[in-house]
């Protein structure tokens, strides 16, 4: 959860600097985290990056409210395309992600933060 947390700052200061792709990033990768971390919680680690497949082995052992499945879809679609060059047919991804998306995948990855201190009781 302490990565999480980090990764969730780590978004906040991106969004800040208005660096929106990495924040849409380093949101993708706090809700990773925070995933793994109820998984650890459960003694069921889990490798991968894919949140929708996280999510998936989360739901074994607790329920996964519609609102974390949903910010796990979202956030997922930003694992590569945000820091590749060649993920779109032209065009940076520096140029490809607004204030819009980086405020939603800040609040997405809240969602899923929540989830993980709610179930592991860590804060």
């Amino acid at each position: 959860m302490e990565q999480a947390k980090g990764e969730l700052k780590a978004a906040g200061d991106l969004f800040a600097t208005s660096n929106h792709a990495w924040c849409c990033f380093a949101c993708q990768q706090a809700a990773e985290k925070a995933l793994k971390a109820v998984l650890e919680h459960f003694g069921s680690p889990t490798a991968g990056h894919n949140l929708i497949a996280l999510a998936t082995e989360v739901s074994k052992f607790t329920q996964m409210p519609k609102e974390a499945e949903v910010a796990c879809r979202i956030l997922n679609r930003y694992y590569i395309p945000t820091r590749y060059p060649n993920a779109f047919p032209s065009g940076a991804p520096v140029h490809m992600f607004n204030e819009d998306d980086a405020r939603e995948a800040l609040q997405h990855a809240e969602r899923v933060i929540s989830l993980a201190r709610a179930v592991t009781g860590v804060t």
